[in-house]
């Protein structure tokens, strides 16, 4: 549960930057777009290419488990970012006593995000980021690892998305803490090829 939005004044505490690594899944994009167009033909919305029915529902659930997969991975980059931004947070003796938690961050990220940080994803065509970042840290509150596709059921995988809604909010239920705004706690986004870059870059001038 959240309490009230903490009143920092002016002060502005820089966070670690929340760096993004790339998944490691070797999903075409020709995959995902096949197991996108199975569901719509089991929903009716466009015309069926002559699959069979039980083809395409294992074609929907392959597809479905994919996506929990990447959010997944999403998610561990995400809670480790949360991780960094309690032990800075911990360092700073003005925020003792603020509740200032991981949720706290979590709801900073999901609710209140910086503009460069909306900016960046909506440039890389993350429009739904809300949803995206919310449901991955759901899963990671509840799986240490991504579980075997035969371990999930059928129903869970076809609304999986929404049983990772359900798990965020019980995420940020689950430990009173205060609400940040990002005038007090800017960060910065980076892909991690990116944001090495940027480290190649320091390190050379520094020579």
């Amino acid at each position: 549960m959240s309490t009230a939005t903490s009143t920092f004044g002016t002060a502005v505490w820089i966070l670690p930057p929340l760096i993004l690594h790339p998944f490691n899944e070797r999903v075409a994009p020709s995959a995902l777009l096949e197991n996108s167009k199975a569901a719509l033909m089991l929903s009716g919305l466009i015309p069926n290419d002559g699959t069979e029915e039980e083809a395409l529902k294992r074609r929907l659930l392959h597809g479905r488990y994919s996506e929990l997969r990447m959010l997944y991975f999403l998610g561990k980059d995400v809670c480790r970012w949360l991780a960094q931004c309690v032990e800075y947070a911990e360092r700073i003796p003005d925020l003792a006593g603020d509740a200032v938690e991981a949720q706290s961050f979590a709801g900073l990220l999901t609710a209140d995000a910086p503009d460069n940080v909306r900016q960046k994803l909506t440039g890389w065509g993350v429009a739904e980021y809300v949803s995206i970042f919310s449901r991955a840290i759901g899963l990671n509150a509840v799986f240490a690892e991504p579980p075997a596709l035969t371990s999930l059921s059928a129903e869970f995988l076809r609304g999986y998305h929404r049983y990772a809604d359900h798990l965020f909010h019980g995420y940020m239920e689950a430990q009173p803490h205060c609400t940040l705004k990002n005038a007090n706690f800017p960060f910065e986004l980076y892909a991690s090829s990116e944001y090495s870059k940027i480290l190649e870059n320091e390190w050379s001038a520094g020579e």
